[in-house]
C-alpha cells in the first residue's frame, strides 16, 4: 500500500457544501488504469481525478474517472484539477494562464485571483453534435429517446446528443419551473445512455433571476449517479448549442448557469464564448478534505 495525498473539493462553489464534490489524488504515479477506476468506484463521487507529471507543453496532467468509466474531458474535474495543481505547488500560472494535459488534448486554463475566491476557467474541447443515424443501433436509440422525452415539456430546440470528451443528451425545456420541478424517468435515461455510450441526459431553460440566466440539471443513472450536482461538460455543450442556434442568453458573450439547487448544492458555472467560437467554463473551488489515501 502507498500513502497518497488526497483532496476532496467542492467545484463551482462559493462556499463548502455547494457545487460538485471532486476526489483528487495528487501523486498518482504508479497507479494503473484498473487501480484508478477501482478507486473512483470506491469514492462513488461523480468524478475522481488523478494528477500525474505533464507532457512537454503542459503544466500538469490529469486523468478523469466516473465510478464506471474514464472520460477524455469533464468540466468540474478540469476546473478542480487546475486549482489543486496550484494549491499543491505542482503548477504555477504564468500571467494567469496554465495548460492542462488530459485525454482530450492540451487545454488552456485561466486563473484570476487566489485561494477559494480564485475564478478558474478552462476552454472546453469543441462540442460536436452526434447524429443518431451515425450510432451503432439508431433504432434502439430513437426508441429509448422517445421513452425519455414523451412526458417532458420540451422547449423550442430539439433534443441533441453532444460530445466534447463526455457525451450528453441535451434537452431544452419550456421554462425554468419545468427544469426545477422535473422528476425524470431514471431507468429510461439509463437505457438511453447505454444505447449511445452517453454519460447521461441534461435539461435546461432560461431563467428570470438576478444572479443566473440559465437553470440546468443533469442525470447520469447509468453511472449509478441519479443526478449530478454541477456539470461543466454539460454546460459547455449547452453553451455550444445556444451559440449555434440563436445565441447566448441576453445576446452577449457570457452568462451564468445555476445547477444543483435541487440537491441542496446550488452551484454557479460561468460560461463564455470567445472570439474564436470556443466555449469556456469557469467557477470557484473550495477545499473540504485534505488527507492521505492508502491505495
Amino acid at each position: 500500500m502507498t500513502l497518497r495525498r488526497y483532496l476532496q473539493l467542492d467545484v463551482f462553489a462559493d462556499r463548502p457544501g455547494a457545487g460538485n464534490p471532486l476526489g483528487v489524488v495528487l501523486n498518482a504515479d504508479g497507479l494503473d488504469s484498473a487501480a484508478m477506476q477501482a478507486f473512483a468506484a470506491w469514492t462513488n463521487l461523480s468524478e475522481t481525478i488523478f494528477l500525474l507529471p505533464p507532457v512537454e507543453g503542459a503544466d500538469y496532467r490529469v486523468r478523469i474517472f466516473t465510478p464506471r468509466q474514464e472520460l477524455a474531458f469533464a468540466g468540474h474535474p478540469s476546473v478542480g484539477a487546475a486549482w489543486a495543481a496550484i494549491d499543491a505547488g505542482l503548477a504555477t500560472p504564468r500571467e494567469g494562464a496554465l495548460v492542462q494535459d488530459c485525454a482530450a488534448g492540451l487545454l488552456p486554463v485561466k486563473v484570476a485571483g487566489t485561494g477559494p475566491r480564485a475564478l478558474v476557467s478552462v476552454r472546453a474541447p469543441r462540442s460536436q453534435r452526434i447524429e443518431v443515424a451515425d450510432l451503432a443501433d439508431p433504432a434502439a436509440v430513437e426508441a429509448a429517446l422517445a421513452a425519455v422525452t414523451a412526458p417532458l415539456p420540451l422547449g423550442g430546440r430539439p433534443p441533441a446528443l453532444w460530445d466534447n470528451g463526455a457525451r450528453w443528451w441535451v434537452l431544452e425545456l419550456s421554462d425554468a419551473a419545468a427544469v426545477r420541478s422535473l422528476s425524470p424517468d431514471l431507468p429510461a435515461i439509463a437505457t438511453l445512455s447505454r444505447a449511445c455510450n452517453a454519460v447521461g441526459l441534461a435539461v435546461y431553460a432560461t431563467a428570470d433571476a438576478s444572479d443566473h440566466q440559465l437553470a440546468v440539471r443533469a442525470f447520469c443513472p447509468a453511472d449509478n449517479i441519479p443526478e449530478d450536482p454541477v456539470t461543466g461538460s454539460v454546460n459547455a455543450s449547452i453553451g455550444a448549442q445556444l451559440a449555434a442556434s440563436g445565441g447566448l442568453p441576453g445576446g452577449g458573450s457570457r452568462y451564468v448557469a445555476s445547477q444543483g439547487r435541487e440537491l441542496g448544492r446550488d452551484g454557479r458555472v460561468e460560461v463564455a464564448l470567445d472570439d474564436d467560437g470556443e466555449i469556456w467554463i469557469g467557477g470557484r473551488v473550495q477545499a473540504v478534505i485534505r488527507g492521505r489515501a492508502d491505495w
